[in-house]
């Protein structure tokens, strides 16, 4: 659905750019946008709002290359949600810039009333973060908490993959137009979501990207979220910038508890600093909000087919198209094309290391760690035979946070390596 003031929104963004405050501006003194275009050059002067450079623009912009926009959306089956429509999601107006408009391919979910977490992390995500980005998401998905995040290769595309193997509501926000071809190798997903979910966009259908698009569609991302969890995030990564949003927005930030490698290192330094929640477990996150959720259900990962997870593009590693999601979690997803002997040593990387983890190798606790009271005795306790988290506050009579705190630090340091379920083990 498009509605007639569209084109006048469209007009504006053409003039004016994208992520521009002034949209806000404009929205709030006029109760009709046509009587700002109307009211031409005299107008734009007299709101106050403008500098003549900016009146140049104005003037400049074409009212008929917007609606060829328009043009191009209905040819494509593209809706177009505007600032001033009544399904425009109150979480985006609420930011310092939203978007005048977002094209939206697919039903963009009522974010507003409709709990959601966005997922964000490298686009060089290892085994581990692909893993994690798709179970995070199948799981939260299976609670009815919509999945946000930007199509991007790695854990981006994990974490989409994930929320439609759980037949879960996700949507994807492009730092491009719908319609561009940007991100092949995850094209697959972008033409599943939109049966539940939406691919959205606040640029034109066929719109090339530019590298500053991403940090502001990060903006986007957060204000849909009710909380943002990192995956795998080195020091520069752009997920950063949406954990920074996130925090300015008043949202809660989650950070996945990873090993001292480059890709965990801006991930690892939120919890460090205190900026972020560490989490090992989807029930990590869902605990946050108990009001909302039961938190004794349990979900069943036998039906994730490990292919699936592996066929997540990454960056800087080659893959074959053409793969194949299901929105049924009793269809496994398949791999049409991917090569045998690269599936084969994946599987085995995964069955040597469950291997490893089965053989109870005796690991003797370090000496003279020089550890704080309390991360000595969660490090005691921890042995070669994986123990929950729950346990150990239990048993060491030590506050949840506390050994949440404690664990971090051993993880950090390489002593004890998180296992799924929100178990450790000695390392």
């Amino acid at each position: 659905m498009i509605s007639a003031n569209a084109k006048y929104w469209i007009w504006l963004t053409l003039a004016l750019g994208y992520n521009n405050p002034k949209v806000k501006r404009i929205f709030e003194l006029y109760s009709d946008i046509a009587d700002f275009y109307l009211g031409r050059e005299n107008e734009w002067r007299i709101c106050g709002i403008f500098s003549q450079n900016d009146i140049a623009k104005l003037s400049k912009a074409s009212i008929d290359d917007a609606q060829n926009i328009i043009n191009r959306c209905n040819e494509l089956n593209y809706s177009i949600v505007c600032i001033d429509d009544e399904t425009y999601p109150q979480c985006l107006y609420n930011i310092d810039t939203p978007p005048a408009l977002i094209y939206v391919d697919g039903h963009l979910p009522d974010v507003d009333n409709q709990f959601s977490i966005g997922i964000v992390g490298t686009r060089r995500a290892t085994q581990y973060g692909l893993k994690n980005s798709y179970k995070f998401a199948y799981a939260l998905s299976k609670y009815g908490i919509i999945i946000v995040s930007g199509g991007a290769l790695g854990v981006d595309g994990a974490s989409h993959r994930g929320s439609l193997a759980a037949d879960g509501v996700t949507v994807c926000v492009r730092g491009c137009g719908l319609n561009c071809k940007y991100l092949a190798e995850n094209a697959d997903i972008r033409r599943t979501i939109p049966r539940k979910g939406a691919v959205i966009s606040e640029y034109p259908p066929d719109e090339t990207p530019r590298n500053y698009y991403f940090p502001a569609r990060n903006r986007i991302i957060s204000a849909l979220s009710n909380g943002i969890l990192i995956i795998e995030s080195g020091v520069k990564s752009g997920s950063l910038i949406t954990a920074n949003l996130a925090l300015e927005q008043g949202k809660d930030v989650f950070a996945l508890l990873g090993n001292n490698s480059p890709q965990n290192e801006g991930s690892n330094n939120r919890i460090k600093e205190g900026s972020a929640i560490p989490v090992t477990d989807f029930m990590d996150i869902l605990n946050e909000y108990d009001n909302l959720y039961a938190t004794n259900g349990e979900v069943d990962f036998s039906a994730i087919n490990l292919e699936d997870i592996l066929a997540a593009p990454v960056k800087g590693a080659r893959h074959l198209q053409e793969r194949r999601i299901y929105l049924n979690e009793n269809k496994k997803s398949t791999l049409e094309k991917e090569p045998k002997q690269i599936l084969k040593t994946q599987k085995d990387a995964e069955n040597n290391k469950t291997a490893q983890i089965s053989e109870h190798k005796i690991i003797e606790h370090k000496k003279n760690l020089d550890l704080p009271n309390i991360a000595q005795k969660v490090y005691d306790y921890i042995g070669n035979e994986p123990v929950h988290i729950d346990r150990i506050s239990n048993d060491l009579n030590i506050p949840m946070f506390k050994v949440l705190t404690a664990l971090t630090m051993l993880e950090m340091k390489g002593l004890v390596t998180a296992l799924q379920g929100r178990k450790y083990i000695l390392k």
